[in-house]
């Protein structure tokens, strides 16, 4: 594939402590698409300075719509659809260039390296995502508090591998969690039961998911194993889940006081 055929598409709002990274990773595009909603900490300095970049503003009221927006403003016929917290490995820049899409190929889904600091962990809950897609078509969808594309035709998967590695501070990851965790619970709580999936079903219980999850990141992932970053990581999700378990209570505390 011609990678001037791939245009980069990212969604900023202060990312000072990792743009830089994101962006050194993309020096081969020939233009760069930045949707920012609103970044005040020098994110829009940095972006600036980079002569590909082109910066489009745009007021967020979803994850979903910034994204829908941002692919209007793409004009080639492939979208590399980033988190300005990744980074490309090597592999997958080489792998892009190779790559020969058949006419049913509308996709490519990469798997990720989780990095804490800077230290990369053996493994995460962090799951596969489709990152490269053909334009036409392609729209995304909110989905709990994140959100997904959808396409129209073969997904396939690569080999080179995406680093995820967000060193914003801890506070910004807590704000970012409450706020998380309050559409996840309004997901869960709304959606027939029968079409969520296992783990879903376990997390809308509320208590078991927090101690399910310190065990499995622990353990079956390998994260006692990365010293403090493993432990970093471990607690992150064991707090994420008890944020959702407790907006799940709070919600079914609410509903029983307000039947009453």
């Amino acid at each position: 594939m011609d990678r001037d055929s791939i245009t980069p598409l990212l969604i900023t709002f202060n990312e000072i402590q990792n743009i830089g990274r994101t962006l050194a990773k993309l020096d081969w595009a020939r233009r760069i698409v930045v949707i920012d909603s609103g970044s005040t900490d020098g994110t829009l300095d940095v972006l600036a300075a980079n002569p590909q970049v082109e910066i489009v503003h745009r007021p967020f009221d979803s994850f979903a719509e910034q994204c829908n927006f941002g692919l209007t403003q793409i004009r080639t016929d492939w979208v590399l659809s980033l988190d300005a917290d990744y980074e490309l490995s090597d592999a997958f820049v080489s792998e892009l260039a190779e790559l020969q899409p058949g006419a049913g190929d509308t996709g490519y889904k990469a798997a990720f390296i989780y990095r804490i600091h800077g230290h990369p962990l053996r493994g995460t809950l962090y799951p596969p995502r489709t990152v490269l897609y053909r334009v036409a078509g392609a729209r995304y969808e909110n989905e709990g508090h994140g959100h997904r594309i959808r396409l129209q035709g073969r997904v396939a998967a690569l080999e080179g591998r995406i680093y995820h590695d967000d060193r914003k501070p801890l506070s910004r990851w807590l704000a970012s969690q409450l706020k998380y965790a309050a559409r996840e619970a309004a997901h869960l709580l709304e959606s027939p039961r029968d079409r969520l999936g296992r783990v879903d079903r376990i997390r809308l219980m509320g208590w078991p998911a927090p101690v399910l999850v310190l065990g499995y990141v622990l353990f079956a992932k390998g994260a006692i194993l990365d010293g403090k970053a493993g432990w970093f990581y471990a607690f992150q999700r064991l707090l994420a889940e008890v944020l959702l378990a407790l907006e799940l209570l709070d919600r079914r505390l609410s509903a029983l006081t307000q039947s009453a």
